[in-house]
């Protein structure tokens, strides 16, 4: 009989850091309503998001604080990620030095965090370089990024036919000037350091719902709290003169998983 019993959601606090334009409300926003925003506004303090991730032994429901990546408001993150079962950690894979922030931050987790918190790493803009076999909508923007490589290389180089004929190989050379922080170079950092890995994009979607997925995942069951956590009551009051975002529940409960 205890089979019949609904699923009973626990809630998990969730904090994400990075560099200030790495992307972060930007996941969030992708992952929580599926959608993109080119002129996202810069997170002033942090705002505060919900979504469901619907596993088969359990619902996980995220209270997400999305924290200011500027470093006026450092002082403010301990306040965020106090508590917290999960972070993820963002940097932007055509900035090498948010990968460098990233495992700052990385590092302040381990030494001031829960001690049990999931950590994951996280490399956004992956639609800024080449990706075969990527989703049409990413497809689409690459062909736009070749067609206005092409008209660039047909003004510099309109002595030599030949070259800008063959632009497709060449772009391929600009797609790795773009990459600054190599796959293979964050992943072996995520593996030393125990941290999950994955590269996104928040603007294709791509692997964006993995990532939360593989945390609800991941987060032991003692971790997750089947009640609202006071901490978290107390840091959305204290949020509530910053940017904060509430959003609907209802609509997100048509799809199953975390998208």
């Amino acid at each position: 009989m205890a089979e019949d019993t609904p699923l009973k959601a626990v809630q998990v606090k969730l904090v994400l850091l990075g560099e200030a334009a790495v992307g972060k409300s930007s996941l969030v926003l992708r992952f929580v309503s599926n959608d993109f925003n080119d002129n996202t506004s810069p997170t002033i303090g942090a705002a505060f998001l919900t979504q469901k991730c619907r596993l088969e032994n359990r619902i996980v429901k995220f209270e997400i604080w999305d924290t200011a990546g500027q470093e006026r408001f450092h002082s403010l993150a301990p306040m965020y990620y106090r508590n917290a079962a999960a972070a993820v950690v963002v940097y932007d894979i055509t900035k090498a030095a948010s990968l460098e922030k990233a495992k700052a931050w990385v590092k302040e987790l381990q030494r001031q965090a829960n001690p049990n918190i999931v950590i994951a790493l996280v490399g956004n803009k992956l639609d800024l370089v080449d990706l075969p076999g990527a989703p049409e909508q990413e497809q689409s923007s690459a062909l736009a990024d070749e067609a206005s490589t092409t008209e660039e290389v047909a003004d510099d180089e309109d002595d030599n036919a030949s070259e800008s004929s063959a632009q497709p190989t060449g772009r391929s050379t600009t797609d790795d000037n773009v990459r600054q922080v190599s796959r293979e170079e964050a992943e072996a950092y995520a593996k030393e350091c125990g941290l999950l890995f994955f590269e996104a994009s928040a603007k294709t979607g791509a692997n964006v719902g993995e990532v939360f997925t593989e945390i609800a995942k991941t987060i032991p069951l003692d971790a997750a709290s089947p009640k609202p956590a006071g901490n978290a009551s107390r840091n959305a009051g204290a949020a509530q003169p910053q940017e904060r975002v509430n959003l609907d529940q209802g609509a997100q409960a048509k799809k199953g998983g975390c998208c």
